[in-house]
């Protein structure tokens, strides 16, 4: 079933083409992600999909329902957590879950009820009469995710979930996400952290200047584009002299030469034993890979 369906999707701001003719599909149950550099077009898709921002051409429907013309019916269906941390600071942490359920029409009894659960869910029972400011970042994020589940959504929108967080908040949240999905609730999310998509998405897509540059299962997109393994080498001449000579192709980034291969031990050998042993490393390749592949290692701003 189809959660959401967008066909040759535009929005353009002025002259721009933020998003430029993208067709894609979620289904329901599923961890889906938008990846990209800055201004690829990705937080733009998201917030026609959660009805903040207008189409300017294409079809779009979420839940069937064009956001057009249904926004209303479309938003109690769906939860958002947006890239800032943004609770109310005049309310406490159980108090800032209760007071939003009133958008949504939520008794006061049940409100307490689901905000009760929530906090537990979260690890943050323990904090449910803190003011906001004590909290930590990692909390704060915790608390907009529960906030944002408090209506029960079938649909949840993550921009960046697990920004500036540490390893063990990041863990956890990856956890809370999975057992969401496992629930049947389907999850559509960015994130600039390439193993955090790697680990939890089911299907993605990688943008670029508003456009799709390819769609699959992280794993299959690995497969096609970045291979199995990298061979990685200290960049000189005598690394660059060796490959050459067996025409092996290679990249160059930085100081490290980089070599997809599907016989990588092999590749390896011919290094050490031309004497070029220095810094020799063989590794899994890996989301980010195909990411910086696809879209370049210039710094975007």
């Amino acid at each position: 079933m189809e959660i959401i369906a967008a066909h040759h999707l535009e929005k353009y701001f002025g002259t721009l083409a933020a998003v430029d003719g993208i067709s894609f599909s979620v289904q329901k149950g599923e961890i889906f992600c938008f990846l990209g550099p800055n201004g690829a077009g990705k937080t733009t898709a998201m917030k026609m999909i959660h009805c903040v921002s207008k189409r300017t051409r294409g079809d779009l429907l979420v839940f069937g329902m064009d956001p057009d013309t249904h926004s209303r019916m479309i938003k109690q269906r769906l939860g958002v957590v947006p890239q800032e941390n943004n609770p109310d600071p005049d309310f406490s942490v159980f108090q800032n879950l209760t007071i939003y359920a009133r958008y949504f029409g939520i008794p006061r009894e049940q409100a307490e009820e689901r905000a009760i659960g929530l906090l537990e869910f979260m690890q943050l029972s323990d904090k449910m009469d803190a003011p906001i400011e004590t909290l930590s970042g990692g909390m704060k994020r915790r608390l907009i995710i529960a906030r944002a589940l408090i209506n029960d959504p079938e649909l949840l929108i993550l921009d960046e979930p697990t920004i500036g967080l540490d390893p063990q908040a990041r863990h956890l949240i990856w956890e809370k996400l999975r057992h969401l999905k496992s629930l049947g609730c389907t999850l559509v999310m960015t994130t600039h952290y390439l193993d955090e998509a790697e680990r939890l998405c089911d299907r993605l897509v990688i943008m670029d200047s508003g456009k799709i540059l390819v769609e699959g299962s992280p794993a299959a997109l690995i497969r096609e584009y970045a291979g199995e393994e990298i061979v990685e080498a200290f960049s000189s001449q005598e690394v660059i002299s060796c490959l050459q000579s067996q025409d092996i192709g290679y990249d160059i980034f930085g100081d490290t030469i980089q070599v997809q291969a599907e016989d990588s031990r092999s590749i390896a050998h011919i290094l050490m034993q031309a004497g070029c042993s220095d810094r020799i490393t063989v590794r899994r390749a890996t989301l980010e890979d195909v990411f910086l592949k696809l879209t370049g290692r210039t710094l975007r701003e």
